[in-house]
């Protein structure tokens, strides 16, 4: 496909992610009886509010696509982003009516949209960063939390690990991830900002004595996530 094609269909397709939850009952996270283990808690997932970043998200990412059709269709510095960008966005597309009735298949589901937006992210250009890099930062950032929270409460949920050490292992793995991501785009400051967003939820969601440990160990990624960008900029 050429350039003008490829920035078509992203913008195309990030539209319909957007206007998706309208044809469904949206999304807050799993609920107890979408698994043979029933549990009144998640400590994996973070409180409801802290989901209100997709509209930030779908806002930013249209803006930024559409300026790119507008303005930068044939522009070499966007185009290496776009088809990861794309893989991700039409995997989402259906997601969150997924989401509401088979709990495996979107886990399987937001891993790959995950690993397509960090690649878009990784691809993204160095020119118009707030309209190219940084909403594609935000969109991967959460999707990088997403990604541990639905296997912790898939693993957990289905009696492989119970709820705790199923939140402390993904959570872990989560933060290792993105301070490596975030070492590698230091640049852009929404992944780790999204990353973050989604810890902060979790510590809200766990601010109680069972489950002091996976707040204190997301409230230490927030301290990591802080302290590696504003290290970077000294360095820069």
């Amino acid at each position: 496909m050429t350039d003008r094609t490829w920035a078509w269909l992203v913008l195309i397709l990030a539209v319909a992610f957007a206007v998706s939850p309208l044809f469904s009952d949206g999304f807050n996270g799993f609920t107890k009886d979408q698994f043979p283990v029933v549990l009144d808690h998640w400590p994996a997932q973070p409180a409801g509010w802290a989901f209100s970043i997709w509209g930030v998200i779908y806002l930013w990412l249209i803006i930024g696509l559409g300026y790119g059709v507008w303005r930068r269709a044939d522009d070499p510095d966007w185009q290496p982003a776009r088809p990861a960008l794309a893989l991700s966005l039409a995997v989402g597309v259906p997601w969150i009516a997924v989401a509401n009735m088979a709990p495996i298949a979107t886990t399987v589901m937001i891993l790959i949209m995950a690993a397509a937006a960090i690649a878009a992210m990784l691809r993204a250009g160095r020119h118009d960063p707030l309209l190219q890099a940084q909403p594609i930062g935000l969109y991967a950032g959460w999707l990088t939390a997403a990604s541990g929270v639905a296997l912790a409460v898939t693993l957990s949920g289905h009696a492989v690990l119970s709820p705790q050490p199923a939140a402390l292992i993904l959570l872990a793995l989560v933060l290792a991830v993105a301070l490596i991501m975030q070492a590698r785009r230091p640049d852009v400051w929404s992944y780790p900002l999204a990353v973050g967003w989604a810890a902060l939820g979790i510590v809200a969601a766990n601010f109680r004595a069972d489950y002091w440990p996976v707040a204190a160990l997301a409230a230490l990624g927030i301290v990591a996530l802080a302290w590696r960008y504003f290290s970077g900029k000294d360095m820069t």
